[in-house]
């Protein structure tokens, strides 16, 4: 994760500012959600006794409080309805512009993800935007036994179907 403009943090990572994740099922109780991004399946976690369906995936069914969940897979493909396109300001390692989009995933679905690989003006509302599946720095996490290990991450955005 560069940090443009901060000449101390060249090439060096700052975990202590890291907004994404610690996926290591040590860690996380919905670990699985990353293992299936890395499949490049989108998922989420349905309620077996009401069938209730939540993004992001839950431990526990917020409409009914049972934790007798299953992982479905969600749409990889929707329609941008409004979007934000951060040209200033942007935090430190994030690249102008930052934009940021309200997707409709069918069905009732809606989410708000990061759109990647999307110059500034080019999104539309309207659009068709794609599940994109990137690396993410790795953390050291600390398992049983006092072990040492590397922790690999993915995380997701949308980004636009080409035209």
């Amino acid at each position: 994760m560069p940090v443009p403009g901060v000449p101390i943090l060249d090439g060096k990572y700052p975990s202590s500012m890291d907004l994404y994740p610690l996926e290591a099922k040590e860690f996380n109780r919905i670990h699985q959600f990353y293992e299936n991004l890395r499949q490049k399946r989108f998922t989420t976690t349905k309620c077996k006794k009401c069938g209730h369906v939540p993004f992001p995936p839950r431990v526990v069914c917020p409409k009914c409080n049972s934790d007798d969940l299953e992982w479905v897979d969600l749409p990889t493909q929707g329609k941008v309805l409004q979007f934000t396109e951060e040209v200033a300001g942007v935090p430190l390692g994030f690249e102008a512009p930052l934009i940021h989009a309200l997707i409709d995933l069918g069905e009732g679905r809606k989410l708000v993800s990061r759109i990647i690989n999307c110059k500034e003006g080019q999104l539309k509302e309207g659009d068709a935007v794609k599940l994109a599946v990137f690396d993410i720095p790795p953390m050291i996490i600390e398992k049983k036994g006092g072990v040492m290990d590397e922790a690999k991450r993915v995380f997701f955005a949308f980004e636009p179907v080409k035209r």
